[in-house]
C-alpha cells in the first residue's frame, strides 16, 4: 500500500481504495522524498474531536484532479494497531489530523465530497459520472 500511495503521488492511503476490505490506513505527511515516514494504522478509531475547525485542500486517488476546501476537526485522537500488533494512540493536529480523518472516512464509506456542499458535490459527481460514460463507449 505504502508503494502505491508514494507512486499516486499521495500522502495517505485506506485499503479499501485497493480492493483490500481491511480496516488499514497508510500515511506520509513528511513531504521529504529523502525523509520519508511512512506510517501504518490497523483498525483505527477516532475517539475524540476537537471543536476547533480547520480548512485543508482535500484531493483523494479515488477521485482524480478534483479538489476542494474540507473543514474538519482540527485535532483528534486515534486509538489503533501499530504492525507490532500492540494498541497505540495518537493525538494529532494539523495536516495529519486531516489525513487521518480522510482515510478514516474511507474505511467507514465516506468521501471527502461528501463533506462539501450538495451543489459542488453535484458537479463532481455529474462529471464523474459523464467520464465513465464516455469511457464505456470506446
Amino acid at each position: 500500500m505504502l508503494e502505491t500511495m508514494y507512486a499516486a503521488p499521495g500522502i495517505g492511503l485506506a485499503a479499501v481504495q485497493v480492493g483490500e476490505m481491511n480496516r488499514l490506513i497508510t500515511i506520509d505527511v513528511s513531504h521529504d522524498e529523502d525523509a520519508k515516514d511512512p506510517r501504518v494504522f490497523i483498525n483505527p478509531e477516532i475517539l475524540w474531536k476537537s471543536e476547533d475547525l480547520s480548512v485543508y485542500e482535500e484531493g483523494c486517488l479515488s477521485i482524480p484532479d478534483y479538489y476542494e476546501e474540507v473543514e474538519r476537526p482540527a485535532k483528534v485522537r486515534v486509538r489503533y494497531t501499530n504492525l507490532a500488533g500492540e494498541p497505540e494512540e495518537i493525538e494529532a493536529d494539523g495536516l495529519l489530523a486531516t489525513c487521518l480523518q480522510h482515510e478514516i472516512d474511507h474505511l467507514d464509506g465516506v468521501l471527502f465530497i461528501d463533506h462539501i456542499s450538495k451543489l459542488k458535490r453535484d458537479r463532481v459527481t455529474k462529471k464523474f459520472v459523464k467520464a465513465a460514460k464516455e469511457k464505456a463507449r470506446i
